[in-house]
């Protein structure tokens, strides 16, 4: 199993596009990088 997902659960706060997981980060495809496991809320 791939650590990439795109189709189930968090969405961008700045556009609402779906984003995936990857090495314990968030990633928008339109700003990149939006969270990871550190920050202090989930998505």
């Amino acid at each position: 199993m791939s650590e990439q997902s795109g189709g189930g659960g968090s969405r961008c706060p700045m556009c609402g596009a779906a984003m995936f997981k990857r090495h314990c980060k968030y990633v928008c495809p339109q700003h990149g990088v939006v969270a990871d496991c550190a920050d202090p809320f989930t998505f």
